[in-house]
Formats: structure tokens, sequence, C-alpha cells
């Protein structure tokens, strides 16, 4: 199966097809800029993500705006209190902060889902 998620010059997009207007759209995720295009035709898609990252980057050029990137490393997690307390207490046990250990968690949790190839 082919992904639907494209990446140019370092972004990302995950086209969707909307069924109601019949066009795939897609937009620059992981900026809080809003960088978005749509198409009618499949053979299309990738050319019109391209030429929305190049428009955006010249326009971030033209006005002087350093463009954003995507994933600052910066997140919100909303957790259950006792997992957050266990997190924490565990954190401090193991002399770690709970920004480390939550990277610990996602690192092997991507790490163990890359290796299965999902």
């Amino acid at each position: 199966m082919k992904s639907n998620v494209l990446e140019y010059k370092g972004y990302h997009t995950k086209v969707e097809f909307d069924s109601e207007d019949l066009v795939l759209r897609g937009k620059i995720e992981g900026i809080n800029d809003l960088v978005n295009f749509e198409c009618e035709d499949i053979r299309n898609v990738e050319n019109e993500f391209h030429k929305a990252v190049d428009d955006y980057l010249d326009f971030c050029r033209e006005v002087g705006k350093t463009p954003e990137k995507e994933y600052k490393g910066t997140f919100n997690v909303r957790i259950a209190p006792e997992l957050h307390k266990k997190l924490t207490v565990t954190a401090m046990l193991n002399g770690d902060t709970l920004n480390t250990s939550v990277e610990k968690a996602i690192r092997q949790y991507v790490e163990e889902k890359s290796a299965l190839g999902v």
C-alpha cells in the first residue's frame, strides 16, 4: 500500500480526499503557518504540494520572515493524572526529568514500531 504522505524540502503533507467537493487536499504539517493546496487530478497532487512549499518559501523571503521548520520539539500531551504522577515519580527515582522520561518512552515506542515496519 502506498502512503498518502509526501515530503518536499523538509516539509510533509498528508493528502486527503474530500468526497463532498471531489478534490484532494493537503497542508504542510508541523508548522504554525497555514500552507495548503488542493487539486482535482491525482496526477497533479505532488506538483501542487511542491508549488505550495515553494510559494511559502518565496513569500517568507519576500517579507523577510524566516520560514518555520517542522516540529520544533515541543508539544502538549494530556494523560490521566495517575499516569502523570507515576511517570513523574519514576523519572525522579531514575534521576531523570519528566521531559527526558517522556522522550525515552517515545523513542522506544517509535523504534519498536519502525522495526515492525509500521
